[in-house]
């Protein structure tokens, strides 16, 4: 007789299945959500180094095998290769030369007049000096982006500009790579963000699923912007002294100087509303020869609901 499989055994054994099937990207949308927030913490990090306007943003998420989308990139990028000790695996982010030489230019001062280099020769010091540093600043937005489903850190180890060199496992290994569109001074260039899909198995269930606080973040700009025009909305606010029902013979029977006695006093409540939606209990009085309101409360539509049917 053969001893069942341990519980711990299956597990492993779907792992295994998952990854050699690889992750489907539709289903983590949560992936998305992170990259997003990623192209917003570089961008804000940015703006404190930077005299001109820079932006990023995701082009799109894609999965293949790591040595494929390396290649993609070889002669062409520098790559920072990270650790992360809570995975135990690697990540590897990477500038393309459009990138790099915007970025120079950028954080130099430049305002985009002069024509954008056009070389293929090697990366200076001062070029491979600037990636390094903004290798950290994204280390340190993809520990901020991953917070929303793991605690994880990202060491910088190295930098390399031969692909073929930024080994991080088997070059056929599947893996997750975000690109990411920077635009500055009338040009631009790419990142990329290559994750393997090992290391993004065991929290795939937390990737699968968003909730309204871990929506795509606002931008500050326009969520001024907007929060303004609202502000500067036109509504129509309306003071109730009383109201009564009446039948509808009752209110066929009205004729112009009829007098209609009120149950209202000086010292009833005023109900302030808006769009027929209760805001607040006012008093009523005098000022200059006018009736103005005095707010006292906010009206709780709850409490009133439980006063209307509950016996007093």
């Amino acid at each position: 007789m053969h001893a069942p499989p341990n519980a711990a055994g299956s597990r492993d054994i779907r792992d295994l299945l998952l990854d050699a099937a690889g992750l489907a990207l539709d289903k983590l949308p949560m992936l998305h959500v992170i990259f997003d927030r990623l192209a917003t913490n570089c961008a804000e990090s940015l703006r404190q180094l930077a005299a001109s306007q820079a932006y990023y943003s995701l082009s799109h998420v894609e999965s293949g095998r790591i040595g494929d989308i390396l290649d993609g990139y070889e002669g062409n990028a520098i790559a920072g290769v990270f650790h992360s000790p809570e995975w135990d695996s690697h990540v590897i982010v990477g500038f393309d030369r459009d990138f790099i030489f915007t970025m120079v230019e950028v954080l130099f001062g430049a305002d985009g007049t002069e024509p954008p280099i056009d070389d293929e020769r090697s990366f200076s010091n001062i070029e491979t000096r600037i990636a390094i540093a903004l290798f950290e600043q994204v280390a340190k937005a993809l520990q901020a982006c991953f917070a929303l489903v793991s605690r994880a850190t990202f060491k910088l180890q190295r930098q390399e500009t031969r692909m073929d060199f930024a080994v991080i496992g088997r070059r056929n290994n599947l893996a997750v790579c975000a690109k990411l569109l920077l635009q500055a001074i009338n040009r631009g260039g790419e990142m990329f963000v290559l994750i393997p899909q090992a290391a993004l198995t065991p929290m795939r269930q937390q990737l699968a699923s968003t909730t309204a606080g871990e929506s795509s973040p606002r931008d500050p700009t326009w969520t001024k912007h907007i929060r303004g025009e609202v502000g500067r909305t036109e509504v129509r606010l309306r003071a109730v002294l009383e109201e009564r029902e009446v039948t509808l013979g009752d209110a066929a029977a009205l004729r112009v100087g009829q007098l209609l006695p009120l149950q209202a006093t000086t010292r009833s409540r005023v109900r302030l509303e808006s769009e027929e939606e209760p805001l607040f209990w006012c008093s009523l009085g005098q000022a200059q020869g006018s009736y103005v309101l005095r707010i006292e409360d906010a009206i709780d539509l709850d409490q009133e609901f439980l006063d209307d049917i509950l016996p007093r």
